[in-house]
């Protein structure tokens, strides 16, 4: 409600400007001077007074403006009699400013997009029946109705037999995504198929939109540095502007001059066309699945020397799967599979679930007779066989064996031995393995200027080295505690601004120390996700490159329109001193400069990264 009252006050102000200007300028066709100046003023005095009421409420929180400038300028003008160039600057003011809201509002259109998807109710099943009901009364474990065009409301996991769905809004694939049951639903995807149950997982306040919700609202609160940096020296821009109206004025005695040089002045590219790049880089970043939490950690991220990655959900995948299957009889690693996950469907056991997961898509019969040994293994049939699964020795006791030599294996890798029918028919090797691509990603972060990569994991240091072989880690550091992490992390800086990346809770006190932390995912109640400046809204690391690349390029455009657009004024200012431009001239110069940077600004909603810039141009 306050944003609305805030655009139609900026709306308002802008019409009476442009009436004021038209009328003025149609009375001075008809040979009324004394009445044009009467509407120029009535178009500037709103304006100007509103101005005033702005700069006072800033000085009442310490907070000191370039907006001065502008008043300054309109005051001189009316002053000294200068209406129509008076009326111009107010037109200039009043037109950015809404220009400014309107650029704010379409950078912002991607965040806005997901606050507006915010589902405020529920379809519940209770009983034989259906009912809505608040978000905050479901709680893990009740069943749902997502219809079809609706929203995830919560967490979840399928629960029937199985669902389309469109994340597009959250992490920028546009293509649908099929969930077969049991398989987990980010609260925020859309239903693009038939109506589906869902069983909750996790709160409302607790799931990842509510999360990502957040993580937004704080974004969009936030002060671009740049626009701050503007701000801590406005009295430095106040005291030349009016040290050089001054000394116009003084050594020709025509206080035009002076009126001229303020006009001139007012420096709306650094007031407008700032925040505005950096805004519009905050929007392309979330569309591609990385949510800035503000202009500020957006900067940090463009200027990253050194990058941290914790090791086990970060650089791997977090979970053990099936990376070799070895036969030793006469069944193939297809049918080793199956039997293996078949049996292991009686079993929770964090192996015995990634094995049913590698079988996903087959269907797998039902197991009988189950027998499992918590913690060695789990025996029973399956389509009329034995079959038993689990460590080496436990599968080769049960089949009356003696014990053999292990098969080879990497460090961190775990080995699953199958029996079938009182035969050993062979090992399935499981490890928690690195995330596909991880080469080239590492490479495309170094062509955007991340000279060095470290990896920090609390894991044991042979297994660190097994997993990162061959990626061109500038270091390793194993067997590191929470505490470690931040030491790596504040010695790190000494050569440069470091970014650390990492998913579990034990990596939020570094995450927290970084420059930039940012974190896998966007659980609600993450630690991480809390402690972080960037989520990450997949489970991926790949969605890295694009945002830093976003930042960078957004930097740089920002830094482009506030260079050219100060530069410009400055020379408008000198050639006004000089008598080269008369207050009107000078004001319609600088209204092509502000609607220039702030075009210019804009260019940062069409980012694609991969497209132009090159790496090798990337700023520091």
């Amino acid at each position: 409600m306050k944003a609305m009252l805030a655009d139609r006050a900026d709306v308002a102000l802008l019409a009476v400007a442009v009436l004021g200007l038209l009328s003025g300028l149609g009375l001075l066709a008809a040979g009324r001077p004394d009445a044009a100046a009467l509407a120029f003023g009535a178009g500037v005095i709103p304006v100007l007074a509103a101005l005033l009421a702005q700069i006072l409420h800033s000085l009442a929180r310490r907070e000191v403006g370039l907006d001065i400038v502008a008043a300054l300028s309109m005051s001189a003008a009316l002053i000294f009699g200068e209406t129509l160039a008076a009326a111009v600057v107010a037109l200039m003011y009043s037109g950015g400013t809404f220009l400014e809201g309107f650029a704010a509002g379409r950078a912002r259109r991607e965040m806005t997009d997901l606050l507006s998807r915010v589902p405020r109710t529920a379809t519940l099943h209770r009983g034989d029946s259906l009912v809505e009901v608040a978000l905050d009364r479901i709680g893990p474990g009740d069943l749902l109705l997502i219809r079809q065009g609706a929203v995830a409301p919560v967490d979840g996991t399928v629960a029937g037999p199985g669902a389309l769905l469109d994340q597009s809004a959250l992490t920028g694939e546009s293509m649908p995504l099929r969930r077969t049951q049991g398989q987990e639903v980010m609260s925020g995807s859309t239903n693009l198929g038939d109506a589906f149950d869902l069983r909750a997982t996790r709160r409302a306040a607790d799931s990842t939109y509510a999360g990502i919700v957040r993580l937004v609202e704080t974004a969009q609160a936030s002060k671009a540095p740049m626009a701050r940096l503007a701000d801590r020296y406005a009295m430095l821009f106040l005291a030349v502007t009016v040290t050089l109206a001054t000394a116009a004025w003084w050594v020709t005695g025509d206080p035009i001059r002076a009126v001229a040089v303020l006009v001139v002045a007012t420096p709306c590219p650094l007031i407008l066309a700032v925040p505005v790049a950096l805004v519009a880089g905050l929007s392309r970043a979330a569309h591609f699945g990385v949510l800035i939490k503000g202009a500020k950690p957006l900067e940090a991220l463009a200027g990253i020397r050194t990058l941290i990655l914790d090791k086990t959900g970060t650089l791997t995948q977090g979970r053990p799967r099936i990376v070799s299957v070895q036969p030793t009889g006469n069944l193939s690693p297809d049918q080793m599979i199956r039997l293996a996950a078949a049996l292991d469907q009686a079993s929770g056991h964090p192996i015995a679930r990634a094995i049913v997961a590698a079988a996903a898509g087959a269907p797998l019969p039902v197991p009988a007779a189950v027998v499992e040994t918590p913690g060695e293994g789990v025996a029973g049939i399956v389509d009329g066989h034995a079959v038993v699964v689990g460590g080496t020795d436990f599968v080769l006791a049960q089949l009356g064996l003696a014990p053999t030599n292990a098969p080879l294996r990497e460090e961190g890798a775990v080995v699953v031995s199958l029996g079938v029918d009182g035969v050993l028919a062979g090992h399935l090797v499981l490890a928690d393995a690195l995330r596909p691509g991880m080469p080239a990603l590492l490479a495309g972060l170094r062509r955007r200027g991340i000279g060095r990569i470290l990896l920090a994991t609390g894991d044991r240091r042979a297994v660190a080295m097994a997993v990162t072989r061959g990626l061109g880690l500038d270091d390793v550091q194993a067997g590191l505690s929470p505490d470690d992490k931040v030491r790596l992390v504040l010695s790190a800086r000494g050569s440069g601004p470091v970014m650390m990346v990492g998913d579990g809770v034990n990596d939020a006190p570094a995450l927290a120390a970084a420059d930039i932390g940012v974190a896998m995912g966007a659980r609600g109640a993450a630690a991480s996700a809390e402690a972080a400046d960037v989520v990450l809204l997949v489970d991926r690391l790949d969605p890295l490159l694009p945002g830093i690349e976003i930042a960078q390029r957004a930097r740089r455009i920002a830094l482009q329109s506030v260079v050219a657009g100060i530069g410009l004024s400055g020379l408008g200012m000198a050639a006004a001193a000089l008598g080269h431009l008369s207050p009107v001239q000078g004001a319609i110069l600088q209204e092509v400069i502000d609607v220039a940077v702030i075009l210019n600004a804009l260019r940062a909603l069409r980012i694609v990264p991969g497209q132009g810039d090159p790496a090798s141009k990337v700023a520091a």
